[in-house]
């Protein structure tokens, strides 16, 4: 350390909450003593503040980051524009570091930040930790962004410079500091419930930058192979259940692109590393649609969609939330979510497609809902998914394309297990009418202990009339726009 400066630099983590494979605290370390800090600011984020079953995470991962980091993560919490500086001239630190986040208010904040800091001569540096490719890096030949995931990511992605390889985890150099005054306890952020819905969660989970690595190696040695077919049947462990610790950023995409490509099996066809690694993609995709299209979270991005005729119905809306829609598919989807802070990708787009098709309840709801819910909510992902279910958004599925959650249910939960898991109360039922109860003989219903509109709720809606008032609405979309 005696080439490197005597004055300390700040190392500010924010969804980059690893050791390995970090490139800000590795540019940090080689040029000073580091302060590693972490700031709670909801005062920029506004209505981008995260969600509870996302703040729930956070907590659990700052803890194990703090353990890491021998205990000496300081918290912070508010506008971060204000800390920093204030930050920087109390221990007279050099520089502050830091790894790239996309979302639109935390660009225009670190923008800023870079200016106020720069004008100081305090160095300001930025890396990608998060993305394989920059945003700005994957254009068309006319320089104009993509707007459809193929040729962006075939053409694009796959023919740009290949992503870089992961980094060692660095030796770390903390500074010999006391934290500051305004420095706070983890719990003082206030992340975790003040009720304990979290219960179900921690037996779902191992939150720590080793538990991403381990989940990242059972998937690629146990399910990767199965993976390209296997990750629709939702009873099926043929998920990686990657995207959380993703988008904390307790393992970086790096690592599960080159990892992948490392522990695939050749002797088959490379199907699911394919499958897998296109996936990946679809991350990039959302986050490159969010860089370039700042309004994704909150307006259509087909502005002939602004004439769609969303309905108004909160007795639906809280139905679909709680999973009691009477499809049991959709039901069990939603009381997953709740109980796990998680959803299965193929049932997502199902209940997704329930909501905005059959019950024309506007997609902004099943945003935020899944916003509060999910482990993984992240703003490009979550607003580019929604906005792919109605049809609203770039590359998006076809209005026409809606979900039977019942044929959906038959196809990829044949057995009815998934179903069993998560709406117990059908459990007794036998396969063949477990995915539409309701058809199912009084005889069938008496054995199974189950009374339609009492144990279960009947439908809410008929599939085959929602679906033609759905295609009826869409209607209102043509020649607009």
């Amino acid at each position: 350390m005696s080439e490197l400066s005597t004055a300390p630099v700040i190392m500010w983590f924010r969804q980059d909450l690893r050791i390995r494979d970090n490139p800000a605290l590795v540019a940090a370390l080689g040029h000073a003593k580091v302060i590693p800090i972490y700031i709670l600011d909801d005062v920029n984020a506004a209505q981008d503040r995260i969600g509870a079953a996302s703040r729930w995470w956070l907590h659990h991962a700052l803890s194990s980051l703090g353990q890491s980091l021998d205990g000496q993560l300081q918290f912070y919490r508010g506008d971060a524009s204000e800390i920093i500086p204030s930050l920087v001239t109390h221990y007279g630190a050099t520089g502050v570091y830091w790894n790239r986040c996309y979302e639109p208010w935390r660009l225009a904040r670190d923008s800023q930040l870079k200016i106020q800091l720069r004008a100081r001569g305090i160095a300001a540096h930025s890396s990608n930790a998060s993305l394989l490719w920059e945003p700005w890096q994957v254009l068309k030949k006319d320089a104009t962004p993509y707007r459809v995931f193929t040729p962006y990511y075939r053409r694009g992605c796959l023919s740009a410079p290949a992503p870089r390889q992961p980094l060692p985890a660095p030796t770390l150099h903390l500074a010999d500091c006391e934290p500051s005054a305004r420095s706070l306890r983890i719990g003082d952020l206030e992340l975790l419930p003040r009720v304990g819905w979290d219960a179900p969660l921690r037996e779902c989970w191992e939150i720590s930058e080793e538990g991403a690595h381990r989940r990242l190696d059972d998937f690629v040695d146990s399910q990767l192979d199965d993976y390209r077919d296997g990750r629709n049947f939702p009873n099926r462990a043929n998920v990686s259940r990657l995207s959380p610790y993703l988008h904390f950023g307790q393992i970086s995409v790096n690592s599960a692109w080159y990892r992948a490509q490392a522990g695939a099996n050749y002797a088959g066809d490379g199907a699911g590393l394919d499958t897998f690694l296109s996936e990946l993609g679809w991350r990039e995709f959302s986050h490159y649609l969010l860089y370039h299209f700042p309004q994704l979270p909150r307006e259509n991005l087909q502005s002939r969609f602004d004439n769609f005729p969303w309905i108004t119905d909160a007795e639906a809306l809280s139905a679909w939330q709680d999973g009691r829609t009477g499809y049991p598919l959709v039901d069990a989807g939603m009381r997953e979510l709740w109980l796990t802070g998680y959803m299965h990708n193929r049932v997502r787009m199902v209940v997704g497609s329930f909501l905005v098709k059959n019950l024309l309840l506007h997609w902004h709801h099943g945003e935020a809902w899944f916003w509060d819910c999910l482990v993984d909510a992240d703003l490009a992902s979550n607003s580019a998914s929604w906005q792919w279910v109605a049809g609203s958004g770039a590359d998006a599925a076809p209005f026409f394309r809606i979900f039977n959650p019942i044929t959906q249910s038959e196809k990829f939960d044949g057995d009815g297990d998934y179903i069993r898991r998560y709406v117990p109360e059908l459990s007794a039922l036998p396969k063949k009418y477990i995915h539409a109860p309701w058809l199912a003989p009084e005889a069938i219903l008496s054995a199974a202990k189950v009374v339609i509109g009492v144990d279960y709720p009947a439908p809410i809606v008929d599939i085959k009339a929602s679906r033609a008032r759905a295609l009826e609405a869409f209607a209102h979309t043509k020649n607009v726009g």
